[in-house]
């Protein structure tokens, strides 16, 4: 568990270095590769995450796919399921509230929900990812309940990271669940 938060803690140093230029044309880059990306062009009902502590800034490409008229979704914390999230399609007029970790999410509102049944892509955060599509969060679980029977559910997860954010391997914890695919702003990883 050690060398894990070793890990988040120097890839988040990282990412957080990047300079407001870098951040900004790494998004630009991002949303012009997610553009080109079949999966991505094909679906209408997109999950994304609003970008925190120097995370890929996902707003560019959000605001894209609203143009292109798909459904953006965001994750909202389950408030009675603890460690669970839940998807609500976010508009340019959804007001936004600061979650108890300190994430914008839209407010909860049952006529906004999306099931993960009714999702065709979920762009993921991540803190790191490896040669083999490991991925490595930042620690509280909830993607990997999220990603658990992604199969099942018929939705593609595709996490988005900084070129930066790529580490040569990952422990594993039974619980881990690794990515088809991954997105930085100069390459797409696929491993399925």
């Amino acid at each position: 568990m050690l060398q894990r938060q070793e890990i988040r803690q120097q890839v988040r140093h990282l990412r957080r270095a990047l300079t407001d230029e870098q951040q900004a044309q790494a998004a630009e880059q991002l949303a012009e590769l997610a553009l080109n990306y079949a999966p991505l062009t094909a679906a209408q009902n997109i999950a994304l995450f609003l970008s925190v502590d120097g995370e890929l800034n996902t707003r560019p490409l959000i605001a894209r796919l609203w143009h292109l008229k798909k459904t953006v979704c965001l994750p909202v914390l389950h408030p009675f399921s603890p460690g669970n999230l839940l998807f609500l399609r976010y508009s340019p007029d959804t007001p936004l509230q600061t979650n108890k970790l300190r994430i914008p999410e839209p407010p909860l509102d049952i006529r906004q929900l999306i099931t993960l049944d009714q999702l065709d892509l979920m762009m993921v955060p991540l803190v790191a990812f490896d040669h083999a599509g490991q991925r490595l969060g930042m620690g509280g679980g909830f993607y990997d309940r999220t990603l658990q029977n992604w199969r099942q559910h018929g939705f593609l997860p595709v996490g988005l990271a900084h070129d930066c954010q790529q580490v040569d391997s990952l422990p594993v914890a039974e619980w881990d669940v690794p990515l088809p695919a991954v997105m930085t702003p100069s390459k797409l990883w696929q491993w399925e």
